[in-house]
């Protein structure tokens, strides 16, 4: 591992590396070829393109962006979470795929996707030149779960219908609405299919836990293994029909997935884009949004997979973006989908023992291959079986898993995630998204934020000695104002090779988006071998018990603890308290009494101690049931309990 290695023994994808690791990356490229082929298939045929589309992407995504980018461990290619994006842009323009055959217009819509595809991979690598990488780090972290998650309710509802072999369009909300009647409709012969694969891709995670040795099987080729068979008993190949309970229903070659029908016949499939769409102002809308929201996710999936490289290697966002950009140039010539860094794939070339960037390369070599050779082979594969493994990836992109984690930042950021998810649903992409953004400002100017530090960072900077300086931030650290942030981090820190401070004790809110990027700072200058360290949470409230809660500066409520009791019992009482989590106290001597010492003297009443401490509301409780138990019974006592807000409340913690 990195940790037991140096510098030199570090993977890298040079000349040197690529002979050097062959044999891991081959082993990893096979690998992550079974698991890309069935989706590349799946996710072009739910865009709206030809099957072999997908696999054009990933082609040249292994042969393209290894040579530009230093992301050494992620795997470029079509990806889920833009099927909602790339299947809106084709219905503009009047198509709707193949799932009612493949229409003049079909074709049409394809040519019109494919140059708008290559004017966002202009956008691209434009912006990638000036440094567009960064862009990614603006939205918040709420905001893009709930894009994803309503991605991929979006693909569940599109996609369901396919596995039970019918046929269905409109917007998500309409299927959603028919799908009574498209359970009453289904296929069975094909629904059939469509489930076993479901209940393969959901079932085998769990089932070969008992065999290590099977972990390496990926579900999706388990279920070409099933599906495969099932369709050639079905008879898929030959149109005919059957009945089953009064009932007829049609079988035939529309049940599977369309392929060449000879070998090399791939490069007849070769489609140019019609770039005369792109004087249609519709055309720019979607560059733009193929552009936004494919860079979102590349470079948010780049980051992911650094987080868990063995070597802790960092990639170069914007020479990563420009790579994408480049793919997606050339891949929108060819007639494929535009691609990103995908996630899945991305993580089993590393559970697979990929070391460089060449393992995306080999991937694409076992992928055209495969494609060029075996395509009639390919068209026995049933689409009810790739439109289960989609339900599959969409339902992992709105895991409950989701729901419970950002419920654990915070409440305020699970009515983000949610408002977001649903906006996506119910009216586009772009909507949901840009509603989520605005939820998330409003609820800032709500909490404090200052209108004027929104999108400015209000910082302070100080050399502290000679290797360390100090960040001071005032007003506030938000998602809006974290790019300039950053820079200014970059700059002192990384750039000047200082270690650096920063001061978080001035502003009004810091929320969950700066608090999780400072950590990915701190272990960038951890690699550069410098210190990082954030100061002044502590006089922050958290909003939730999560770390990465949006903390803001408030009042916090305490429960204060008030007992009037002998003075015989006040440090039996103080030694409890510390063994309960009381941080401190405050004891006064006094006198007092009840009625029946009322017409006694003064001076001759029993002395007693007023003990106050203050304590988190959790931890009221039990020292109320310990005062109830076994104090009382024992001792006359007077006991309050009250609610007050406190200054730096997390000092009694």
């Amino acid at each position: 591992m990195a940790s037991e290695g140096t510098e030199s023994s570090v993977p890298r994808g040079n000349i040197a590396g690529f002979f050097e690791y062959a044999r891991d990356d081959i082993r990893s490229g096979f690998l992550v070829f079974l698991i890309a082929l069935p989706l590349c298939l799946g996710i072009s045929l739910a865009c709206g393109y030809p099957p072999i589309a997908g696999v054009f992407t990933a082609i040249v995504g292994g042969f393209v962006t290894p040579l530009l980018t230093n992301s050494e461990l992620t795997i470029k290619g079509p990806a889920a979470g833009l099927i909602v994006v790339i299947a809106g842009c084709v219905s503009e323009f009047s198509g709707d795929g193949m799932s009612g055959g493949w229409a003049p217009m079909d074709q049409q819509a394809y040519r019109a996707a494919l140059a708008i595809g290559f004017a966002a991979a202009i956008l691209q690598m434009v912006f990638a030149s000036f440094r567009a990488g960064i862009l990614g780090e603006f939205f918040p972290i709420s905001v893009v779960h709930g894009m994803l998650a309503g991605i991929g309710i979006i693909i569940c509802i599109k996609q369901l219908p396919i596995a039970l072999g019918v046929a269905a369009s409109g917007e998500p909300l309409e299927i959603l609405t028919d799908i009574p009647h498209l359970l009453a409709e289904a296929n069975p012969a094909i629904a059939v299919i469509g489930i076993a694969s479901l209940v393969i891709m959901f079932a085998w995670p769990a089932c070969v836990q008992p065999w290590p040795f099977l972990r390496r099987v990926p579900a999706p080729i388990v279920v070409l293994l099933v599906a495969m068979p099932a369709g050639y008993g079905f008879d898929l190949l030959h149109e005919h029909s059957y009945y089953l309970q009064g009932h007829e229903y049609q079988l035939g070659e529309q049940f599977l997935v369309s392929m060449p029908k000879q070998i090399f016949g791939m490069f007849h499939d070769i489609t140019l884009p019609n770039f005369a769409v792109l004087a249609d102002p519709r055309a720019w809308k979607w560059a733009i949004i193929f552009f936004c929201i494919g860079s979102l996710e590349s470079v948010l999936s780049a980051k992911a997979i650094d987080a868990v490289d063995p070597w802790k290697r960092r990639s170069n966002m914007d020479r990563d973006l420009f790579a994408v950009g480049a793919g997606n140039l050339l891949a929108s010539l060819l007639g494929g989908l535009p691609m990103i860094s995908e996630i899945v794939r991305s993580k089993a070339n590393i559970d697979s023992g990929g070391k460089t960037r060449f393992a995306n390369f080999w991937h694409a070599i076992f992928l055209l291959l495969c494609v060029a050779i075996i395509p009639t082979f390919l068209h026995l594969i049933p689409l009810a079986a790739l439109a289960a493994m989609l339900v599959y990836t969409g339902f992992r992109l709105t895991h409950p898993t989701e729901f419970i984690h950002i419920y654990r930042i915070g409440r305020e950021q699970l009515a983000i995630f949610i408002t977001t998810m649903v906006m996506v649903v119910v009216t586009d992409l772009l909507v949901g998204v840009l509603i989520g953004v605005i939820l998330k400002v409003s609820l800032h100017l709500a909490n404090g934020v200052p209108l004027r530090s929104l999108f400015k960072p209000y910082l302070e900077v100080e050399d502290v000695s000679e290797n360390t300086s100090l960040i001071r931030a005032r007003d506030s650290a938000v998602f809006s104002n974290w790019i300039p942030f950053r820079r200014q981090i970059e700059q002192v820190g990384l750039v000047q090779k200082r270690n650096l401070v920063i001061d978080l004790s001035g502003v009004q809110l810091v929320d969950d988006s700066v608090l999780e990027k400072l950590e990915e700072m701190r272990e960038a200058f951890e690699l550069e071998g410098l210190g990082f360290s954030v100061r002044g949470l502590d006089s922050l409230i958290p909003m939730s018990d999560n770390a990465l809660a949006t903390r803001k500066r408030t009042l916090g409520q305490m429960k204060r603890l008030t007992i009037m009791a002998p003075s015989a019992v006040a440090e039996h009482l103080i030694d409890e308290f510390f063994e309960r989590g009381v941080t401190g106290y405050t004891i006064t001597e006094c006198k007092g009494g009840g009625r029946q010492f009322v017409d006694g003297p003064l001076l001759q009443r029993a002395r007693s101690v007023r003990l106050e401490v203050l304590v988190p509301t959790t931890k009221a409780a039990a020292l109320i049931e310990f005062l109830r138990s076994e104090i009382l019974p024992e001792f006359m006592a007077t006991i309050c309990l009250e609610t007050v807000e406190v200054l730096r409340s997390t000092d009694f913690e």
